[in-house]
Order: structure tokens, then C-alpha cells, then sequence
């Protein structure tokens, strides 16, 4: 059940842009992040949360690097909701562990209620803090973009030497290229 979960947990980009997601249903993906562990149970992080296709916050947002010829979702297939992840300025070192552990607790927790996000870290953080009137105390250090999923993602084995980045199909499906098992452990 697990890894069928982590399986459906896709970076997603093209979503269901007219679905509904409820501030309710945001401030229960974050109760997953809380309580999950935090290094040194700090719990620096904080979450600026936006229940609606916010239009100024996709502005800040760049998306699938690798797809050169694509600028991003159209009107229509853009986030129906963002979770913008924020730590502290001059916060634990750590912060990143515990923005990667909440994040998949979010995301883990949005698959399972039948909708799916990308994790953005190319953001323009200044222009980003200007339009929500984020806490300048605040960094930015992710962007959840969450709808329901409304494109196929496909994970394809990569062998040694294969090109990693990711690639749309002439169905316009997306290809996720993930290395197989046995090179990722080293003590075989």
C-alpha cells in the first residue's frame, strides 16, 4: 500500500485548474507536516497558505526546466491551491532535512485524497514576498503547487549512463527516468 502511494506521488504540472481545494483540506496536509519529525524537534517551519489559482503566486513559480519548449501550464490546467513552505531567517541548519520531510508528508498526504502537487523550488522568492506580504523574518523555501493531477506521469528504468531528465511523449505524456535499484545500493 505504501509503495503504491509513493508510486502515484508524481510531480504533476498540469492540474484540474476549476477543482475546489478548501482551506480546511490545506490545514490537514500541514497537521501531516506537524506532525512529522523534526530535526531536533525544532519545528521551524511555518506554511503561507492559499486556497485558490492564485494567478500572482504562479507568476513567481518557473516550471520543468528540462522541457525547453514549454512554458508551464495554460490557463485551465494551473494549480487549484499553493502551500508556500517558510523557515525562519537564520534558522537550524537543518531546515532543509525537515522542509523535505514535511513536504512528502504534504504530498504523500495529497495522494491519497486523490489530488497531486509539484514541489517548486524555482521560485522568485523577493517578487513572491511582495505580492502575499510574507513576514520579511520568512524565507521561502518551497512552493507546494497542488490540484487534481491532469496528466499521466510515467516512470521509466534508467540504466548506468542514461540521460536522467524528464520528457513528454507524443501523447504528451511525462516520462520521469529513475535509476534502478541495484545502482543505487552499493553493497550488493
Amino acid at each position: 500500500m505504501m509503495r503504491q502511494l509513493v508510486v502515484r506521488n508524481r510531480s504533476f504540472r498540469r492540474f484540474e485548474q476549476g477543482t475546489v481545494i478548501s482551506k480546511q483540506t490545506l490545514r490537514e496536509l500541514v497537521e501531516l507536516a506537524r506532525l512529522s519529525p523534526s530535526a531536533a524537534n525544532l519545528q521551524n517551519l511555518r506554511f503561507w497558505l492559499i486556497d485558490s489559482p492564485n494567478s500572482e503566486v504562479f507568476k513567481c513559480l518557473k516550471w520543468a526546466n528540462y522541457l525547453k519548449q514549454w512554458d508551464g501550464p495554460l490557463e485551465g490546467e494551473r494549480p487549484a491551491a499553493y502551500i508556500i513552505v517558510l523557515t525562519p531567517i537564520n534558522c537550524s541548519k537543518y531546515s532543509y532535512i525537515d522542509t523535505g520531510i514535511a513536504c512528502q508528508s504534504i504530498m504523500l498526504g495529497a495522494t491519497e485524497i486523490g489530488l497531486g502537487g509539484c514541489m517548486i523550488a524555482a521560485v522568485d522568492r523577493e517578487k513572491l514576498h511582495q505580492v502575499q506580504g510574507i513576514p520579511n523574518d520568512y524565507e521561502i523555501a518551497l512552493v507546494l503547487a497542488l490540484g487534481v493531477p491532469a496528466e499521466e506521469v510515467v516512470i521509466d528504468d534508467l540504466s548506468p549512463g542514461d540521460n536522467i531528465e524528464y520528457w513528454r511523449d507524443e501523447r504528451d505524456r511525462h516520462h520521469v527516468p529513475k535509476r534502478i535499484l541495484d545502482t543505487l545500493i552499493l553493497n550488493r
